[in-house]
C-alpha cells in the first residue's frame, strides 16, 4: 500500500533527481530536460515540502544578468504558487569542461578563481532563498593519476576555497551551514575526501570548520563497501550531520542512483531507524530535511518519472513505520538487553574512577576468570532475526 507524505515528513528532491533527462555515457538521452517550474509545481502535487538544485539546474550556464533574473523570478513565483521552499543549495562545478581538473583544487589557478567566484554567486542566491544548507560535492577534485597532483598543495587549496567561503557566510551574517558531500570515484578515478571519514578529518583542520560539516549519500559509502548507517552514526556522533541524501546502491558499483530502498533494503532499514528512533544511549538526533538524491531510471517515460519520485517517499513511510514498530516491540526491548546493547553507554570506568583504581583492582584483571566470560554468548543474530523480520513486516 502506497504511503502518502505530510508536511511532517520533510521531504526534499534535488531538481536534477526528476529533471534528470536520462543521458549516461553510453547513450543519449530518453527523456528531455523537464522544466523546473514544473518539476515544483509536481513535487508539491506528489507531498514533498523542499527542493534543492545547482545553480545550473535553474540558470543555465552561461546565461547573462537578464535572462538569469527573468528565469530566477519565474521560479520564485513558483515556490511562491505551491509553498515549496528551497532548503538547500549547491553549485556545479563538475559539468562545463573547464572543471575537468577540479574548480577548488585545479591545477590551473584561473580555474580556482573561477570556481570561487561561482560558488559565492550561489551562497548569496541560497541566501536570498532562505536555504539553510550549503552543499559542496567534489565531484572533478581528484585525479586519474597520483603524479598529477601535488596531493599536500591539492588539499592547501581545497581547504583555502572552503574555508574562504564559510568566512563568506559569517561575514555576509547568513544563516548557512556547508555540508560537505562525500564519494570515492567517479566522474574521476579517485575523488578527495572519499568517505565520511576523511570529510571529518579535513573539517578538523578548517579555521571556520564550525559551519562545516557533511551530506553523506546512501551510494558514495556503499561505492566502497563501507556501512552508509554506520557513517551518518559517525556524522552525527560528531555533530556534523547537517544534510544526508538517500537514493539505492547494490553494492560496489558505479553509482547507481536507484530509488531509495531499491538497493540494499535491509540497510535502508538500519538508516532508517538511526534517523527515526536515534541511537539507544540517545544523544545527538537528525531533524532535517530527508532529501532524496537518486535518478529515474533510464528506462522510465515521465509518468514512470514522478511513480519513482512517490516511491522513494513511500518507501521511506514503510521503513518508518516498521522501525517504530522495531523499537517497540518488548521481545526487541529484551534481546537489545540480552545482547548488552545497552550496557555499552555505560563507561568503562565508574564514576569518579581512576585509571590507578583499575590498575589496583585485581577483580578486574588478575583474579577475572577470562574463559568464564570469554564463554558468554552475544545473541545478534537473535536480535538481527527480529529487525529483519520487523523490516519484512512479519511482526
Amino acid at each position: 500500500m502506497v504511503r502518502k507524505p505530510t508536511p511532517q515528513d520533510k521531504f526534499s528532491f534535488g531538481l536534477w533527481t526528476v529533471g534528470w533527462n536520462a543521458q549516461d555515457q553510453f547513450g543519449s538521452a530518453s527523456r528531455a530536460w523537464l522544466d523546473p517550474v514544473e518539476s515544483v509545481h509536481k513535487l508539491a502535487e506528489l507531498g514533498a515540502s523542499y527542493v534543492t538544485f545547482h545553480d545550473d539546474d535553474v540558470v543555465p550556464f552561461g546565461s547573462d544578468a537578464a535572462t538569469r533574473d527573468s528565469i530566477l523570478a519565474r521560479f520564485k513565483g513558483a515556490l511562491d504558487e505551491t509553498g515549496i521552499k528551497v532548503e538547500m543549495v549547491t553549485t556545479n562545478t563538475f559539468s562545463h569542461p573547464i572543471f575537468k581538473d577540479g574548480a577548488f583544487t585545479s591545477n590551473d589557478r584561473t580555474v580556482r578563481r573561477y570556481g570561487l567566484r561561482k560558488v559565492v554567486r550561489n551562497v548569496d542566491l541560497a541566501a536570498e532563498l532562505g536555504a539553510e544548507t550549503f552543499v559542496m560535492w567534489g565531484g572533478r577534485e581528484g585525479a586519474e593519476y597520483d603524479s598529477a597532483k601535488d596531493l599536500k598543495a591539492a588539499h592547501d587549496r581545497y581547504r583555502e576555497g572552503i574555508d574562504t567561503v564559510a568566512g563568506y557566510i559569517k561575514e555576509k551574517g547568513y544563516g548557512l551551514k556547508i555540508a560537505i558531500e562525500p564519494k570515492p570515484n567517479e566522474p574521476r578515478g579517485d575523488i578527495l575526501l572519499p568517505t565520511v571519514g576523511h570529510a571529518l578529518a579535513f573539517i578538523a583542520q578548517l579555521e571556520n570548520g564550525d559551519i562545516v560539516g557533511l551530506n553523506p549519500e546512501t551510494g558514495h559509502e556503499q561505492m566502497a563497501g563501507l556501512n552508509y548507517t554506520g557513517g551518518l552514526a559517525q556524522a552525527l556522533w560528531a555533530e556534523k550531520l547537517f544534510h544526508i541524501d538517500l537514493n539505492g546502491q547494490k553494492s560496489i558499483k558505479y553509482d547507481q542512483d536507484l530509488v531509495f530502498g531499491h538497493g540494499d533494503l535491509f540497510s535502508a532499514f538500519g538508516t532508517v531507524d538511526l534517523l527515526v528512533n536515534g541511537f539507544p544511549s540517545g544523544g545527538p538526533r537528525y531533524d532535517g530535511p530527508v532529501h532524496f538524491d537518486y535518478k529515474p531510471s533510464r528506462t522510465e517515460d515521465f509518468e514512470g518519472v514522478w511513480a519513482s519520485a512517490a516511491a522513494n517517499m513511500s518507501t521511506y513511510i514503510l521503513l518508518k513505520e516498521r522501525a517504530q514498530a522495531f523499537r517497540a516491540d518488548p521481545e526487541v526491548q529484551e534481546a537489545l538487553q540480552a545482547a548488552g546493547v545497552y550496557e555499552l553507554a555505560e563507561p568503562t570506568l565508574a564514576e569518579g574512577e581512576t585509571l590507578a583504581d583499575l590498575l589496583a583492582n585485581p577483580a578486574a584483571f588478575e583474579e577475572l576468570d577470562i574463559e568464564a566470560v570469554a564463554a558468554r554468548g552475544y545473541a545478534f543474530v537473535r536480535l538481527n532475526q527480529l529487525a529483519l523480520e520487523h523490516a519484512l513486516g512479519a511482526r
